[in-house]
């Protein structure tokens, strides 16, 4: 494996990072993110697991006793703990390192203990999904103070390497690293090194694809994008959220409905004209006629009609700005790219992208996936593992998670 050395920088001074700790034969509570898509207990994207191999196999070299935690799905019932297991996981890990993973069928519990004493170094335990523990109450999630002390009472040291779970102060991420010394993993120093130089100080000319559904978890991070880029390219449901707001009608798609968000996004279109984009045209359907399909200008949509993709005068519209541009970031789809009927917006706008010379930069779950379904995951410069914790990082410019990690000397 590759090891990457960075220095980090976060809050008011440096943090403290997995090369900097003495981790010989001791024992590491390693908190990944192992939150990856299974089917039929099949792993179908293990890309999380890859990035985490590097933190891993460093700490196998140093002969540390390994204790990786990671949550997995959504558990809010018992019946969840029963398809959100990261037996799965395990057993993905142990054929990717050369020495023994065990599993822990519980996220703690005696068993746990006595598997832990009688580690040998460079094993790696790993524990059952810690999502378990919010059931029945919210352990987990609501950072209790007690779990946190228990997990960190198994190891002598707390590495932070789940950057996609870094923005949440939950027991497994925050808790713990108030009662063991901590660090960040290598992976956390490559997202945090990455976005601060691609993203936050960016080269410009600097532009923007931002897409996906729902625009009032994005109208954060477009304040926040807009002052620091040259050229905001907007599609998918946030396109049809400001098209509504100028008047034009988008009939039964996706869109915004809450007022005060409108407003705020009609204050943004008027502030920064000269830098927004928004489709000229657009690939509708109709929900009663799966059949009826039509490519139309945005102003010839109906009162029935649902936008589900771009047109290609917008995809070549948008191509010039993607020409003359040194950075471009992408965050979201052009559409509803899992249908083929309406995925050429996605697929054109991704091909363009990377037939440009700029530094490319994916960062949000649904942008990343389009990128793999399409398989242009290898053209790009970067592809973040953290979905909103990745929009949180750019708009905060740090995570709680990361920030709690202890300064370096």
């Amino acid at each position: 494996m590759i090891i990457s050395y960075f220095i980090i920088e976060n809050g008011d001074g440096m943090k403290k990072r997995i090369q900097d700790m003495d981790v010989t034969n001791k024992r590491v509570l390693l908190r990944c993110d192992f939150n990856v898509p299974v089917k039929d207990g099949k792993i179908l994207d293990d890309s999380k697991i890859i990035a985490a191999l590097n933190t891993i196999e460093y700490l196998i070299s140093k002969k540390a006793k390994i204790i990786i935690m990671s949550h997995f799905g959504k558990v809010k019932t018992e019946e969840d703990k029963l398809t959100n297991s990261l037996a799965p996981i395990a057993e993905r890990l142990q054929s990717l390192v050369q020495t023994k993973v065990i599993f822990s069928k519980q996220p703690r519990s005696l068993y746990l203990e006595a598997k832990i004493e009688n580690m040998n170094p460079g094993d790696i335990i790993v524990l059952e999904n810690t999502r378990f523990e919010d059931v029945p109450e919210k352990l987990e999630s609501g950072n209790d103070a007690q779990l946190a002390m228990y997990w960190a009472g198994l190891a002598d040291i707390y590495c932070l390497d789940a950057f996609g779970s870094a923005h949440r102060k939950h027991a497994s991420t925050y808790g713990v690293a108030k009662y063991l010394p901590s660090c960040i993993g290598f992976l956390v120093q490559h997202e945090v090194e990455m976005l601060d130089e691609y993203v936050l100080n960016a080269k410009k000319p600097f532009t923007i694809v931002m897409g996906g559904a729902k625009v009032e978890d994005k109208v954060e991070l477009i304040e926040s994008l807009l002052p620091r880029c040259d050229h905001l390219l907007i599609t998918g449901g946030i396109a049809n959220s400001c098209l509504y707001t100028l008047g034009f009608n988008v009939g039964n798609s996706i869109r915004c409905k809450d007022q005060e968000v409108l407003n705020k996004i009609k204050n943004l279109l008027i502030q920064y004209k000269d830098k927004i984009m928004l489709p000229v045209d657009v690939i509708i359907s109709r929900e009663y006629d799966e059949t009826f399909i039509e490519h139309v200008n945005v102003d010839k949509v109906a009162d029935d009609d649902i936008i589900y993709d771009i047109g290609m005068k917008t995809i070549n519209k948008y191509k010039t700005i993607l020409d003359d541009s040194s950075t471009i970031f992408v965050n979201g789809t052009a559409g509803k790219y899992e249908d083929m009927r309406f995925a050429t917006g996605t697929r054109e706008l991704l091909n363009n992208i990377v037939n440009t010379k700029a530094i490319k930069i994916a960062g949000g779950g649904d942008g990343v996936s389009a990128i793999k379904h399409f398989n242009l995951g290898e053209k790009f410069s970067f592809l973040s593992t953290g979905g909103g914790a990745t929009l949180e990082y750019i708009i905060n410019e740090g995570l709680p998670a990361i920030d709690n990690i202890e300064e370096a000397e």
